[in-house]
């Protein structure tokens, strides 16, 4: 009796309600519905990239073939009377060569170990008559020599005259004549400090690991000492060819520009917590292998505008703002890598099925048809490949444009796709800035990998002390990656350079530093990596 008397209760106020307030009120709760769908489908994208960046491939690459039976759409979103882009198929003919590892080791110094009979052995166990070597059986091993610690004493005999101590007032005093050491007054040679170098900023083994290397030698050297030396040799004799090799940079035509985030802990003023950043600048394909990098405290566009003052010509970059409005010489060129990194996170935050044919597909399309024109003229001139880039590359970049304002008109601002798209539309005045010389590319790649050896870096070391040290780790770090992209050895080249720059007078005669640098054909053999075939490389 009670559940019936509810009943009538819920029938009588539901009578209350006039038809269009129910009609409303259903709109009002499937618009609800829509929009919990909408955020479901959000945080469950969230959910996948979350996962796929954890666990999966970090590669961006796609299976192009299958993307191209859903990619029908760019078609029809602009009008391409244009032939079908053909490629010049090349083909050559490469020399048999035994293999890598003969190429290997052929240039490292061999030691040969021979295993004979004893001569009264040799002796045929028929006959008894004298044996002759047939043949020889060769095995070759690949033998390591652990680091070695020794003190050289060099001793600088001082000499007087007899004669002159006896008879004279004055006696003369000759020394003979000694390389100045590469820090006064400390037990640090030259090969020791490029060593610490070489360990810290190369292979990312910080000074503590270091410390408790040498303390298993017998060697007690604090981190804190090596610190000071590091901090001492950029000072004296790193920043000279950091400076000359600023002013090779600057007078360039084309260069790429990055930044990072680096901690400094004792910086004035400023919590230990707070990020400055390492900008980084470099030079491209056509001119000299130039990687420099400069400590600052902030990623304020006042940065690169005062270390690239004076330069004229175009500067390869990503999306930050901070460099597009350096100056009137300088021609921003966009990244497309970026955009296409958007596209392929929508991707990925899709499910397998959803992923197929879907608009972050075909967006990640036009990106990979673009990127494929630039593997197939990367051996190209660059005049060449300026002229077939307008051939082959600007129709599909119009095609791209239509149809990302079309997408622009459809899509929600925030969503994944949207982030990609209008992201895209924002940058496409820079993006689009590679087709105006054949020496540019199509993305900012070139500076990612030369800044990933300083974030590698710094997930081992993980902050910098001081300002001090900061400074000192951007000026290494410049005249290491610049070694490593000028095919040198970097202990090696660390070691002449800080063997031959206490002996120079180089503050007087700066002409002196030309010879010093990387790219240097003056450079002894022992600083360059041994030249391997090319074709065999590539194999």
């Amino acid at each position: 009796m009670k559940i019936a008397n509810e009943n009538i209760k819920e029938t009588k106020e539901l009578d209350e309600y006039s038809k269009e307030e129910l009609v409303d009120e259903c709109k009002m709760l499937r618009n609800q519905v829509q929009e919990l769908n909408e955020k479901m489908n959000w945080m469950m994208g969230q959910i996948r990239l979350d996962k796929q960046k954890q666990f999966g491939s970090s590669s961006e690459k796609t299976d192009h073939e299958q993307m191209s039976l859903f990619f029908n759409e760019a078609e029809g979103a602009a009008d391409l009377k244009a032939k079908e882009p053909e490629f010049e198929e090349i083909t050559f003919k490469r020399k048999k060569h035994k293999g890598k590892r003969e190429e290997d080791l052929a240039g490292l110094p061999t030691e040969v170990i021979e295993y004979k009979l004893p001569e009264e052995k040799q002796e045929c166990p028929e006959c008894s008559e004298k044996l002759h070597v047939m043949s020889k059986e060769v095995r070759r091993e690949l033998v390591i020599i652990p680091a070695q610690l020794k003190v050289v004493e060099h001793v600088k005999y001082i000499y007087s005259c007899r004669n002159c101590e006896k008879n004279n007032i004055s006696v003369p005093i000759l020394k003979a004549q000694a390389p100045e050491p590469v820090i006064k007054g400390s037990v640090a040679s030259a090969s020791l400090v490029a060593g610490i170098m070489n360990n810290k900023y190369v292979n990312a083994l910080p000074l503590n690991r270091q410390e408790q290397e040498l303390d298993r030698y017998g060697i007690s050297i604090s981190k804190q000492n090596m610190a000071n030396w590091m901090i001492y040799c950029s000072k004296n004799w790193l920043e000279p060819l950091y400076e000359a090799m600023k002013k090779v940079l600057q007078s360039q035509d084309v260069l790429f520009a990055d930044e990072t985030t680096v901690q400094v802990l004792k910086e004035p003023g400023r919590k230990a917590e707070t990020n400055s950043y390492m900008w980084l600048y470099r030079t491209g394909a056509e001119a000299p292998p130039v990687v420099l990098y400069e400590y600052q405290t902030t990623r304020s566009s006042s940065h690169p505008k005062r270390f690239l003052n004076g330069f004229k010509g175009f500067l390869h970059c990503d999306g930050y703002q901070g460099y597009h409005n350096l100056s009137s010489d300088i021609t921003i060129v966009g990244c497309l890598a970026h955009a296409r990194r958007k596209f392929d996170e929508c991707l990925k935050s899709l499910s397998k099925v959803e992923q197929v044919g879907s608009k972050a597909w075909e967006g990640l399309e036009f990106c990979n048809l673009l990127f494929e024109v630039e593997s197939k003229l990367s051996e190209s001139e660059a005049e060449e490949r300026y002229q077939k880039r307008l051939e082959l590359s600007k129709p599909i970049l119009d095609a791209f444009l239509t149809w990302l304002k079309k997408m622009e008109l459809i899509i929600a601002p925030k969503s994944a796709l949207g982030k990609a798209v209008f992201y895209t539309i924002e940058q496409w005045k820079y993006i689009k800035n590679y087709l105006l010389d054949g020496r540019l590319e199509i993305s900012n790649n070139r500076s990612e990998r030369s800044i990933r050896p300083f974030v590698i870096g710094r997930g081992n070391w993980m902050f910098c002390n001081t300002p001090k040290g900061a400074n000192a780790s951007a000026v290494i770090y410049s005249i290491l990656e610049t070694a490593k992209e000028n095919n040198l050895k970097p202990i090696n080249y660390l070691t002449y350079i800080f063997e031959k720059m206490p002996n120079i007078n180089f503050k007087d005669n700066p002409e002196f530093l030309n010879d010093l640098l990387p790219w240097s054909n003056k450079l002894p053999e022992d600083c360059k990596q041994q030249k391997k075939d090319s074709q065999s490389s590539a194999q």
